[in-house]
């Protein structure tokens, strides 16, 4: 039997279940599996320039792609930095494994150099966390992690990786298949009883989130809607679920959601929850929906059990996967009421919320954000961390295809940036845009040096109000005009942008802004746009004055 080292065996599986990219930053505790990458050409490694910003491209390849991101770390250091986006895959319910290099098995249980038992670890936030010790079971641990990670709701998968265990022999021959995500049908009986709910509710709502999703399961559900005059919304940063130039689609259900939509909300006979787990930021603090039971009727769909009743009892609980329920809804014949008065007031009332408004200062995002969705292809993928610059772009852009928004709901600051160079590297045709605070663009903007060095031709648009605008605002709403710790002094980030080999522009008006978005499109690399806002603005409607009087 031919032998190859453990290190070997690693890259094999990897691409035996259709790795294509490893978003690392390098470390001498997996060295081997660096040199066998040299001769996998099915297999590219993404030198990044922290942890942290590794996993989170990985993240974001798993959101776009519904398969595993991969990402690896050197041990101590490397596993802290890369905590920050394993913590995002865990509450978006993105599938991802992160490998971690780990001290010599001689030397555990020591606190040797950089030692950490990952188990304990990141027990809380993967759905697996587990130590390679033998290589000849390294096939066996790659294809459960593939399965865990994918398989009822997606979740993060941990391996540490011992690097002499990394350069034992083992070998070559592992009849194993690529793997396949486990698949929850509903049942005959519950598509029956949600038929029953259909048809006996005046002013039903879905609200779609929550992992799992497909291009195919978009179409099946907006299908469904369109045919049966059914509202949907999206849960917290998941509004390209659905198109939102969709007659159907009514809003976003998270932070800074339209009044008007919480009130319909509480109008509804029967809410459908599709995929979403109706979390803290979708339930407005669990305010909108008191639990642990709803006035209204509801259905729950999730791909596990564990979620279903864990804050809200449903009238009814199906556990499904996404394509299966999609294919459900595909099939299902029911007569229903007329809901097409329903459903055309919220989407009024989405148009009428969405349509955009001045606010102070000479640039007023909301144009801004209005250029961009007026300008960019249905199928770019727009980017952003945490912030209140967020809310402009969550409150007058339209998504129109599933996988074209990449945006934590962990609420993690820094990852727009590196989600875009995920993205870009993922789909070189279409384009990429980033939009970022100047508090959040600096948590991971040593990544644009990463951008640069593989030619990704992002656009970074920096909002710059030289504050963490977030925690100014409820700052000043519980202790106004003291202002502590939420100032900021920023770089020139245009100026930083050169410095990294990127274009660097800066813009204080929209007139100016237009100009420098189609110089950066046109560029051959990544650009960044420094967007100078007034100090006072706090989100589309509210500002610092405001509070403080």
């Amino acid at each position: 039997m031919t032998q190859q080292t453990g290190a070997q065996c690693l890259v094999d599986q990897l691409i035996l279940h259709g790795s294509d990219k490893i978003f690392g930053v390098p470390g001498e505790s997996y060295l081997s599996v660096l040199d066998a990458l040299y001769d996998a050409e099915q297999l590219s490694f993404i030198t990044c320039r922290q942890e942290g910003g590794a996993a989170m491209m990985a993240e974001a390849y798993g959101k776009l792609t519904g398969r595993p991101g991969i990402c690896m770390v050197t041990r101590g250091p490397g596993a802290t930095n890369a905590s920050a986006g394993v913590h995002v895959a865990f509450q978006d319910s993105t599938p991802m494994i992160l490998f971690i290099g780990q001290v010599g098995r001689s030397m555990q249980e020591r606190e040797a150099f950089q030692e950490i038992d990952y188990r304990r670890m990141f027990g809380q936030m993967a759905k697996w966390v587990a130590q390679i010790d033998e290589a000849a079971r390294i096939p066996e641990f790659i294809a459960r992690a593939f399965q865990t990670a994918t398989s009822g709701r997606p979740g993060p998968v941990v391996l540490a990786l011992p690097e002499d265990m990394l350069r034992d022999m083992v070998g070559a021959e592992v009849s194993l298949s690529p793997f396949k995500p486990a698949q929850s049908y509903p049942s005959p009986q519950d598509v029956a009883a949600f038929s029953r709910l259909l048809q006996g509710a005046d002013k039903p709502l879905m609200i779609v989130g929550g992992g799992g999703w497909s291009r195919q399961v978009q179409n099946q559900v907006e299908d469904f809607c369109q045919h049966y005059g059914l509202p949907v919304a999206g849960s917290f940063r998941c509004q390209d679920y659905i198109n939102n130039d969709l007659d159907v689609y009514v809003g976003h259900v998270g932070i800074g959601i339209d009044p008007n939509l919480t009130s319909a909300i509480e109008e509804s006979d029967l809410l459908i929850v599709l995929g979403a787990r109706l979390g803290e930021m979708t339930t407005s603090g669990y305010s909108l929906f008191s639990p642990p039971k709803t006035t209204q009727k509801m259905v729950h769909i999730y791909p596990c059990g564990e979620e279903l009743g864990r804050v809200y009892q449903p009238d009814l609980a199906m556990i499904s996967t996404m394509p299966s329920f999609g294919d459900a809804l595909a099939e299902l014949e029911v007569d229903v009421p007329d809901w097409s008065g329903w459903a055309q007031r919220l989407r009024r009332i989405y148009e009428e919320f969405t349509t955009p408004i001045p606010h102070c200062g000479q640039m007023q995002l909301a144009d801004l954000v209005s250029l961009l969705r007026q300008t960019l292809r249905a199928d770019a993928i727009m980017t952003n961390g945490a912030g209140n610059y967020s809310i402009w772009t969550h409150r007058f852009f339209r998504y129109r295809q599933y996988g074209t928004q990449l945006a934590p709901t962990s609420g993690s600051m820094g990852y727009g940036l590196p989600a875009a160079i995920a993205a870009k590297s993922l789909y070189p045709e279409r384009e990429v845009i980033c939009m970022a605070g100047d508090g959040c663009v600096m948590m991971t903007v040593q990544e644009f040096a990463t951008a640069v060095q593989y030619g990704l031709r992002i656009i970074v648009i920096v909002v710059n109000n030289s504050m963490f605008g977030t925690i100014r605002m409820h700052q000043e709403k519980r202790y106004p005009a003291r202002i502590s710790g939420t100032n900021l002094q920023n770089p020139d980030f245009a100026a930083l942008a050169q410095s990294f080999g990127g274009l660097g522009l800066r813009v204080e008006n929209n007139d100016e802004f237009v100009t420098a978005f189609a110089k950066a499109q046109k560029h051959d690399g990544p650009a960044l746009i420094e967007v100078i806002v007034d100090n006072q603005l706090l989100t589309p409607t509210l500002t610092v004055g405001a509070l403080q009087s």
